[in-house]
Parts: C-alpha cells; structure tokens; sequence
C-alpha cells in the first residue's frame, strides 16, 4: 500500500516538477499564489483598445484638417511656413472676450432668463451690436466694431452706465435671431428692453458714433426716443410664431450646411450656376432655309400658266361672235 502511495506521489511530482518545492518550513507564511497546472499558464486578457469614431465626411473634406495634415504640413515646412501656427491664430477671435457673445443657444439664458429683481428688469437695456464680415479690410463692419469697442472701454472705466449690458452677435453664425428679429444686412444696433418683448433698431451709417457720438447716444438714452418694433411679426404680434417657424427652418438648414466644408459649397455652387447659364443663354437652333426653286434654262420656253374654266369661256366667246361677223359681211 505504501508503495502505491509512492508511486501515486512520485508520477504527480514528476508531471508538476517545475512547481516542485522544498515544502514549508517554521515561520514561513502561506503561499499566496496558486500553481498553474502544466501547460495551462493563464494569460490576462488583453485590453480591448478603444474604438475610434469613424470620421465623418466633413472632417476628411475639412481645409483645416487637409493644411495641419503631416504630408502637407512638412510641404509648408520646407518653404518656410508653419501652417499650423497660421492657422491658429486665423481661428482667434478678433473679438474683445469681455463682451459676450450671444448666440441662438445663450440669448434664452444670457437675456431673457436674466436674473432680476422687479426693479432692476425695468431699467434693465441691452445693446447688441449685430458684426457683419470682418474680412474685409477697411469695411464698414470693421469700423463700426472698433467704435463699439472704444465705446465699451470707455463706459468700462467710467462706470456711469450701470444698467446697460453690452452683447455682440456675429451675423453669419447665429441664424434663429437674425431671421426672427428680420434683420437681413450687418452690421446694425439693437436695444433690447423687457427680457426681449421691446426690440429698437438702429443702423449704424445713419448716427453720429465718431469722436464719443456713441457714447452720447447711450448716456442720454437717445435710442428711447425711437419707437419699438411693433408689428404683427414683432415679439407678442399677432403673427409672430411665423417668424418663429421660418427662423428654426433656416437655422436647421444652416447647420446642415455647415457641415459641408465652404471650399466644397463654392465649388458646387459654381458649378450650378455655370450650369443654370448655360442653359438660359442656350443658342437657338438655326432655321431651316426654304427648298430652292429649280431654274429654268435659257434655251427652254416658259410654259404659260394654265387657265381657269372662267378664262377660257371669256375667250371663246368672242372668237364666235367675230366669225358670225365674217359670214354676214361675205353675203
């Protein structure tokens, strides 16, 4: 019997000798870790790496993401142009950060929501200046935004307008407001009074703003003496959920636009025009010309025209007459 046990117990030691021990001794603590059978060593599981989001089509067609690119990139390298550095700075806002800048998602919150006592929401007044495009060098957009800043600087450090508010739009991202308020053309002053029910408009081009202009027009609140906008399209009108619907349509289809990359929209916009000229300026095809007569040659005789039934009775009737003429004279 023992040597079966021995047997038992040598065959075990020798299928497992790697994991074979000296056994334990006094004072020694308990092993911790388990033996792995022959074979069968356990390996941890590998780490799932984290899925990526699939780009979609307006990030590969974006003109940033094909200029910061590595090939491209190292081609502006080697001509002495950091593309990326440029770039940057060209998606700095040209705007002071101090201003707020309301959009269609903020204006509930920044404005209408505003937290007010009674009071206060009565002497409470909004400037906004709607910023058209500033890429244009010594444009109107670019003047009137350089007033409005000196304006704000110097009402920041007097301190005499408390209860105004200072708010900028920028005309060719924020849809929903342009298109409720109807403002079509940038840049332009809207004051805004009673969490957003009393709208006063102002174009720029037709106020003194030079020299402190603006600023007087704001301390002496001239803008009140101008009428709010009171239509029926006009915030509590009768026909304003108009406005509303055809804003929230252009602004879905503006976003839906402006996922496709600008570069891609003046292509095919050129190409549709290109197209739609064509056709309107299409030439007519060129008439047909008449079948030509086929000439007569000199040696033939022209064959006289035929004669009516009417014609030929005409002329037989008198050669009859003559002839019994003729016979009377004879006799």
């Amino acid at each position: 019997m023992r040597l079966s046990w021995l047997s038992i117990l040598a065959f075990a030691a020798s299928s497992q000798a790697q994991y074979f021990s000296e056994g334990w001794k006094p004072g020694q603590g308990q092993p911790t870790q388990v033996a792995k059978g022959y074979g069968q060593e356990q390996k941890e599981a590998p780490k799932e790496k984290a899925r990526s989001r699939p780009k979609r089509l307006s990030e590969l067609l974006d003109l940033n993401a094909i200029l910061t690119s590595e090939p491209v990139a190292a081609l502006f390298q080697k001509a002495g142009i950091n593309i990326t550095e440029r770039l940057s700075k060209a998606r700095e806002s040209p705007w002071d950060p101090r201003i707020p800048l309301i959009t269609d998602d903020s204006y509930e919150e920044i404005i209408v929501n505003e937290s007010l006592t009674e009071e206060e929401e009565k002497r409470r007044t909004w400037f906004l200046l709607v910023s058209g495009d500033l890429t244009q060098a010594g444009g109107i957009s670019q003047f009137v935004d350089q007033i409005f800043d000196e304006a704000f600087n110097e009402t920041m450090i007097a301190n005499d307008l408390p209860d105004l508010r200072w708010g900028r739009i920028d005309y060719l991202n924020v849809t929903y407001l342009t298109t409720k308020w109807a403002v079509w053309q940038a840049p332009q002053f809207v004051f805004i009074k009673d969490r957003g029910q009393s709208l006063r408009f102002f174009r720029p081009q037709y106020l003194r703003i030079r020299d402190g202009g603006l600023r007087e027009f704001l301390k002496q609140e001239l803008y009140l003496h101008a009428l709010p906008w009171d239509t029926a399209y006009s915030p509590g009108g009768s026909r304003e959920y108009l406005m509303h619907y055809l804003a929230l349509t252009l602004m879905k289809v503006y976003n839906i636009t402006v996922l496709v990359p600008r570069w891609v929209l003046y292509i095919l916009s050129g190409s549709v025009a290109s197209f739609i000229i064509q056709i309107m300026h299409k030439p007519q095809p060129p008439k047909r010309p008449a079948p030509a007569r086929p000439q007569q040659s000199a040696g033939e005789k022209p064959t006289p025209p035929k004669a009516s039934d009417s014609t030929s009775q005409t002329t037989t009737t008198p050669s009859k007459a003559g002839s019994a003429k003729q016979r009377k004279g004879k006799k």
